[in-house]
């Protein structure tokens, strides 16, 4: 059998960087599609860049996607691309719209004209149930997003399910509940806890301004999830998929794992700060995790709180590098 190629969008991000570690080790020919940009970091994937192929492209961009797809003769489409911040989406909610909703369009038209047959995931989100009509919530649960994140996510996920029964190609979504890693972005709640934690372990700041530290999440590890995203594509058929760790914590919570494992107490250095609230936040979300334990036999393996431990370790030595 000749070796399979994968083509992932977003692959400088957290997951697209786990992805592609992830296919090399199943033994793929590997492609990221790249924005050509001043600031694109390759910070996460340079340990590995001499093993994938970058390709230029743009979600925004129809012609650079069928040619990304022409190049790469791809089997896989992974589709992580997105303006994925949610605090961003209400400064730029059309871009977000363009990039994250109809850029998922473009690329399926792309497949659709290149090779059909190939299989399409779609990184769908949590954040499609935003105030949640139920708890958990499964992939029969009501969507209700509540930022132009997650409703640029749900038109997403809806035209992957559309391009799927109009046109009988495999593409299926993965409703990935929130998954962190030591690569999460600054901006990130998580990162910037961890980070914070570093920074006032080490001396360099004595608090931590923070948001809503009630609302809940369902927190999983990033290297975790995406081995849930290749499981998808493996089946027979194409369905879409809750992933999540069926645990939900408050933000307090996770900057309570993240002080104890430096030996501080989270309260004596987390300020709340109302400029840090979403315009419409989002109080819970926890997934019911079900199917793709029973259909793919996926489960986690990493800890919420080994998870934590590991931003935080690494954190400490980014803020130590920086001071050296």
């Amino acid at each position: 059998m000749s070796q399979k190629s994968a083509l992932i969008t977003g692959i400088t991000g957290q997951d697209g960087s786990y992805l592609a570690e992830f296919l090399l080790e199943k033994g793929y020919r590997v492609y990221g599609l790249i924005r050509r940009s001043s600031t694109v970091n390759f910070e996460r994937i340079s340990h590995i860049q001499k093993d994938i192929e970058l390709i230029s492209g743009d979600l925004l961009d129809q012609k650079s996607l069928t040619s990304a797809l022409e190049v790469s003769g791809a089997h896989e489409i992974y589709n992580l691309g997105a303006q994925s911040f949610v605090p961003v989406s209400w400064d730029q909610p059309m871009l977000t719209g363009e990039i994250t909703g109809l850029g998922t369009t473009r690329l399926l038209e792309a497949v659709r004209s290149v090779n059909p047959n190939a299989r399409f995931y779609q990184a769908s989100t949590s954040e499609l149930f935003g105030k949640a009509q139920e708890t958990p919530q499964r992939e029969s649960t009501p969507f209700y997003p509540r930022s132009p994140y997650g409703v640029s996510k749900l038109y997403a996920h809806w035209i992957t399910i559309n391009y799927r029964e109009s046109y009988d190609m495999y593409a299926c979504a993965g409703i990935l509940f929130n998954h962190e890693s030591p690569r999460r972005g600054l901006e990130f709640v998580t990162r910037k806890i961890t980070h914070g934690v570093a920074l006032i372990k080490l001396g360099r700041e004595k608090k931590l301004h923070l948001g809503n530290l009630d609302a809940r999440r369902d927190w999983g590890y990033a290297g975790d999830f995406v081995r849930a995203m290749w499981l998808m594509l493996q089946q027979e058929e194409a369905e879409d998929y809750v992933i999540a760790t069926g645990v939900d914590r408050t933000i307090g919570d996770f900057c309570r794992a993240a002080f104890e494992h430096v030996g501080l107490d989270w309260q004596e250095h987390v300020v709340v700060d109302p400029k840090f609230f979403r315009p419409a936040e989002v109080n819970i979300l926890l997934g019911d995790g079900t199917k793709a334990k029973e259909k793919l036999g996926w489960e986690p393996e990493i800890s919420f709180e080994e998870m934590v431990q590991m931003m935080v370790d690494r954190d400490l030595e980014v803020v130590a590098e920086k001071e050296a």
